[in-house]
């Protein structure tokens, strides 16, 4: 903790409470576009692809239509839950040897060995096979209402205006700027002529924007022309043309052949509750390892105590011990990678929850000057170094730390939850269902109480809200334990939303910290 930080100064965030549908993101903007699709009489499937769009133009380092991610979804009446697939995908050309070994440890997220030029986390051979609009085009097709159209053009329409640049986004561009200046439109859109990051006025009202007609342009059309406008046909031509001129490995079946997938969601009881997550190549299977780790475990009063949290990090440290082994994704991340989450509720109780990325900060930092889409950095997903369960090969799927998930506990109350932040995204979206499920708080409550963080191979973090009697006990009973903030930048911890539905109303609950997330209500 920074010692020029006040230690005096509180904040809380409430809950908002409504009887019609609403939506959590990371976002306001984002948030309300969703919620005004809600008010025109679209589902939460609809409001959730609005939103996926939207994000990708206001939050454009976290998420976009360069990246991938996954959907779960539970309709009202429904016993059971589906999950969108729109993970990402190596190019089936892709070349091993094209990521020389160089030795030390990367910088980027992973700890991976350094490979030559950074060639896995920057630029067009760091891009894998993009989801996100695929995703979104199967939801539309299996559960939307409202026209494909009608839901994009809210994205269109804010990356026409341009990214508002206020502290906080100026704050994000000055931490990316070295990464972005060496791709030209990146440079173009995010930095000032001189290079230096955009930025408004000390004290002035003036508004500075970054400029996103070509995103704009792009987004039009695949609003006029259907998702799969991205998949086939001039954009595509365009897109791969890009890539491939920049050393990329992609081709026309690459994005031709790509596509995503509705498969059921794991469902699993825990204590009378069910759980209901991704399965596959998430951390969906490790968050329910984890509950069957605390299935024999009972919270000893209405507030987590020193030794409930240090059950919390054995049942996580053994979860994520058994992924490794199993799974793939050896390595631990120093920093989270960004990665936005959001959840929808509508009024008739359908219920989603939505993880999407572009893994790094800005991906692989590399804008294409046509299209003006930010692509994704999905290849540093995979090691290095061959002959690991998650090395790197052509045509592989991306193991994802990605973790959607719903709930319905016991007494009917139903919560959509979720998370950004790397290996941080699990070991939050356990402790928050837990806090839901095994002390029964509600959205408010969750969001607010302290957490620790697993994600670390060799260290705890336990948040400095934490009562002193609970740190006090918490350091004898646990290995290595430090004590972090909350805070808006950077993150200690992940950067969770909740909504709930308990009988005919709606809650919904934003990382108290996040700066731009919000909960925005339908209007009847």
């Amino acid at each position: 903790m920074s010692r020029a930080a006040s230690q005096s100064l509180h904040i809380r965030k409430p809950a908002i409470t409504s009887q019609n549908g609403l939506v959590s993101s990371q976002n306001r903007i984002a948030s309300e576009i969703g919620a005004n699709i809600l008010s025109k009489g679209g589902n939460a499937i609809d409001a959730a692809i609005a939103t996926s769009f939207a994000l990708g133009v206001v939050e454009p380092w976290m998420s976009g239509i360069g990246g991938g991610g996954y959907m779960i979804i539970r309709r009202s009446g429904d016993n059971h839950a589906q999950v969108v697939d729109f993970g990402m995908r190596a190019p089936a050309e892709l070349r091993p040897d094209d990521y020389p070994i160089v030795g030390g440890k990367a910088s980027d997220l992973f700890p991976w060995p350094v490979v030559k030029d950074d060639a896995n986390v920057f630029g067009a051979k760091a891009v894998a096979i993009p989801g996100q609009i695929a995703g979104m085009g199967e939801a539309h097709r299996a559960f939307g209402s409202l026209p494909w159209a009608e839901l994009v053009s809210p994205a269109v329409s804010e990356a026409e205006k341009g990214l508002l640049v206020d502290w906080y986004a100026q704050l994000v561009l000055a931490g990316s700027a070295s990464g972005l200046s060496k791709f030209p439109a990146s440079k173009a859109t995010y930095l000032d002529q001189n290079g230096f990051p955009k930025a408004s006025a000390w004290t002035a009202l003036g508004q500075t924007r970054c400029d996103q007609r070509a995103l704009a342009a792009t987004l039009a059309s695949i609003a006029a022309n259907g998702p799969k406008h991205f998949y086939k046909g001039p954009l595509a031509d365009n897109i791969i043309a890009e890539l491939r001129d920049a050393g990329g490995r992609h081709t026309r079946a690459d994005f031709a052949k790509y596509s995503a997938e509705i498969v059921p969601a794991s469902e699993f009881e825990y204590k009378g509750h069910k759980i209901f997550g991704t399965p596959h190549m998430t951390a969906g299977p490790t968050l329910e390892r984890v509950f069957q780790l605390l299935s024999n475990w009972k919270p000893i009063g209405l507030k987590p105590t020193s030794e409930d949290f240090a059950k919390f990090d054995f049942a996580i440290r053994q979860a994520n011990h058994e992924r490794l082994e199993s799974m793939g994704d050896l390595a631990h991340e120093p920093v989270p990678s960004c990665t936005t989450h959001f959840n929808v509720v509508d009024e008739e109780g359908t219920m989603v929850s939505v993880t999407q990325t572009l893994l790094s900060i800005f991906g692989s930092r590399m804008t294409l000057p046509n299209s003006g889409i930010l692509m994704n950095n999905g290849i540093m997903w995979f090691d290095p170094e061959a002959g690991n369960p998650n090395s790197i090969g052509p045509g592989k799927r991306c193991l994802a730390n990605m973790c959607p998930t719903l709930l319905e506990r016991s007494d009917g109350a139903r919560f959509g939850l979720g998370a950004a932040g790397g290996r941080k995204i699990m070991p939050a979206v356990a402790q928050l269902a837990s806090f839901l499920l095994d002390y029964g708080m509600d959205p408010d409550e969750a969001i607010h109480e302290p957490r620790i963080d697993v994600s670390l191979d060799d260290i705890t973090i336990a948040d400095c809200a934490l009562p002193e009697n609970v740190k006090t006990a918490l350091a004898k009973l646990v290995p290595s334990v430090t004590f972090a903030p909350r805070t808006t930048y950077p993150y200690n911890f992940a950067c969770p939303s909740i909504v709930a539905r308990q009988q005919s109303s709606n809650c919904g609950a934003t990382e108290v910290m996040s700066y731009w997330a919000d909960t925005v209500s339908a209007v009847a």
